[in-house]
């Protein structure tokens, strides 16, 4: 069987999935993409242009997309003629937090759910995620002042389901042994963006000077065209306590940098799984993350007391205590990467081949039991 991935984000999260499938999956995958950049205008437009840049989709057995891929338009423009789909889902527009001074444009909320409807197969990155969206939507469509189609609902919930992404490090980790007496070395591995909330971050580190202790700071993460000015103001007042300032392209480089990482911290408002977090706690980092979102998810419920934090004070109050006294909290680094293993690649592939075996013979079955007219 022969795929076709279509990727109108090429950055990020989209690109670490659509880069991991096609390299692990059994079958082969041809992948399409646009740059990430534009985002907006990638839900209004891009199957404009993958419609003309594929030549024809006869020759693949099934599609594959994410959510900033307006399914529906490229049904439409291919007049219904497309192999069975798939659309994962690595966030929706229903919920995503609004930028600062930001309106909700409600039309990219109806794109995601026409996108469903036109899909075969709606696949979430979190169970998280999946009841989010879920429980947003009826309050979406009733915000239609009549006539609202409440079918959509239950015609996409039917063909929802869960499967996290896979992560490219290998099932196999070697940890560092930490050096004592060293500064510890906070990572920052998240997008450089507002939902990922680096201002309480910043006001973490404050905090930390304010009581006299010594760390040290690797600030990661992938930016695009704008750059929140946070950083730039935490990269003078921190100075040399910044021993990295920027993105590492690189993989083998930035997953050296977890490794000599001691604590990541999230304090974000949007995360729909948390690849960078559990990325670093492989690499040997322990976590310190909020007490929603899909953290309690992907953390394992015996590490929830040390590691999740109620509220920015709880944030500053545990950050403090690992970095003055990390005995408590460094014995369990080992515990906590064995508990990231699942998410390799290696292992997360098997229920992705999975789900691609079954759509297609599930479809295909459908299509002899109900064969079009001539």
């Amino acid at each position: 069987m022969k795929f076709l991935f279509i990727e109108p984000f090429y950055g990020g999260s989209h690109k670490d999935f659509a880069d991991g499938l096609t390299r692990y999956s059994r079958f082969e995958i041809d992948l399409v993409t646009l740059p990430a950049r534009f985002w907006k205008w990638r839900m209004r437009g891009a199957a404009l242009y993958f419609y003309r840049k594929i030549p024809s989709f006869d020759a693949y057995t099934g599609l594959i997309t994410s959510g900033l891929m307006s399914l529906s338009d490229l049904k439409a423009l291919c007049g219904g003629r497309l192999p069975p789909s798939i659309v994962y889902l690595h966030e929706n527009q229903l919920t995503y937090p609004l930028a600062p001074g930001e309106q909700m444009d409600y039309q990219f909320g109806f794109t995601d759910i026409t996108t469903a409807l036109s899909a075969d197969r709606i696949v979430f990155n979190s169970h998280t995620h999946y009841r989010s969206f879920f429980s947003h939507l009826p309050g979406f469509i009733n915000m239609m002042p009549e006539f609202t189609p409440k079918w959509v609902i239950h015609e996409i919930q039917k063909k929802a389901g869960v499967i996290y992404p896979g992560c490219h490090y290998p099932a196999d980790v070697t940890l560092h042994d930490r050096k004592p007496g060293k500064p510890p070395l906070i990572i920052w591995n998240h997008r450089w963006e507002f939902d990922k909330k680096p201002e309480v971050f910043f006001q973490a580190l404050s905090f930390l000077m304010e009581k006299g202790a010594d760390f040290r700071v690797a600030l990661l993460g992938e930016h695009y065209q704008r750059v929140p000015s946070v950083f730039s103001d935490a990269k003078k007042k921190f100075g040399d306590r910044i021993i990295r300032y920027g993105y590492v392209d690189c993989r083998s480089e930035y997953y050296n940098w977890l490794s000599r990482g001691d604590i990541v911290v999230s304090t974000a408002d949007q995360e729909n799984f948390g690849i960078s977090i559990i990325e670093a706690i492989r690499h040997g980092c322990i976590p310190l993350v909020p007490r929603r979102l899909s953290y309690p998810e992907i953390l394992p419920d015996e590490f929830h007391p040390l590691f999740l934090y109620e509220n920015p004070n709880d944030l500053f109050e545990k950050l403090l205590a690992m970095v003055l006294c990390p005995e408590p909290f460094f014995p369990h680094r080992k515990g906590l990467s064995e508990s990231m293993k699942k998410f390799a690649w290696e292992n997360q592939i098997v229920l992705f081949d999975e789900m691609l075996d079954k759509l297609t013979c599930t479809v295909n079955s459908e299509k002899q039991r109900y064969p079009s007219p001539g």
